[in-house]
C-alpha cells in the first residue's frame, strides 16, 4: 500500500468518525432538558363538610290535667262561698248570701285550681340536634409558569414541579408520561 493511500483511508475515517460524532451530538443534545419554574400558585377549592351538633338540653312541661273542667276547684270553691254567705244577714238576704256567696266561691275556686294547674310542671333532658357546616380549603393543582429556552409559558399541573420541569423531545414531562408543549 502506498503511503498516499494509508494517508485516504486514514483522512476518510477521521471524516466518518467526526460526522458521525456531530451527528449524535446534535440528536444527544436537541435542545434544554429542563424549563426553569419561574412562579407557582396553588389552586384552591373550598369545601364544605355538613355534621351533626347534639347536645341535652333541660325542656320544661306541662304536667298533664287531670281534672280539665276544675270541678274540684269549681265544688269547694261554692261550697266555702256558700257557708261564708249564710253567716251574712238574715232571712230572705241570709238566702240571697248564701247563693252570691255560693256564685262567688265557685268562680274563686275554679280559678284557684285552674292557676295551679298552670303552674304545675315538670322538667326532663332531651337531646337536640343542629347541622353545622364546616369550610376547609383543598389544593387541587398548580398553576406554573415556567420558562424553556426564551419562551415563557403555563401550565397547570397537579403536584408542585419544584424549581424545573423535565423536557423529552421538546415538551414539558409533566405527569405519568403526559406532557405539553410550551405557550
Amino acid at each position: 500500500m502506498n503511503k498516499s493511500m494509508v494517508m485516504g483511508i486514514g483522512l476518510g475515517a477521521l471524516v466518518v468518525t467526526a460526522g458521525g460524532a456531530a451527528a449524535t451530538y446534535h440528536l444527544v443534545d436537541s435542545g434544554p432538558k429542563y424549563a426553569e419554574v419561574l412562579a407557582v400558585q396553588p389552586l384552591k377549592e373550598t369545601i364544605t363538610t355538613p355534621r351533626e351538633v347534639c347536645k341535652d338540653v333541660v325542656v320544661n312541661h306541662q304536667a298533664p290535667v287531670k281534672d280539665e273542667n276544675q270541678i274540684a276547684g269549681t265544688v269547694i270553691g261554692a261550697v266555702a262561698g256558700g257557708l261564708l254567705g249564710s253567716r251574712i244577714g238574715g232571712g230572705s238576704g241570709k238566702k240571697l248570701a248564701t247563693v252570691a256567696g255560693a256564685a262567688a266561691g265557685g268562680y274563686a275556686g275554679k280559678k284557684v285550681q285552674e292557676n295551679m294547674q298552670a303552674k304545675d310542671t315538670y322538667n326532663s333532658t332531651e337531646t337536640r340536634c343542629t347541622t353545622v357546616k364546616d369550610k376547609s380549603e383543598k389544593v387541587v393543582g398548580y398553576e406554573v409558569e415556567y420558562r424553556l429556552g426564551e419562551e415563557v409559558g403555563h401550565v397547570r399541573m397537579d403536584h408542585e414541579p419544584g424549581a424545573r420541569i423535565p423536557v423529552k423531545d421538546g415538551a414539558l414531562v409533566l405527569t405519568g408520561g403526559t406532557s405539553a408543549s410550551g405557550g
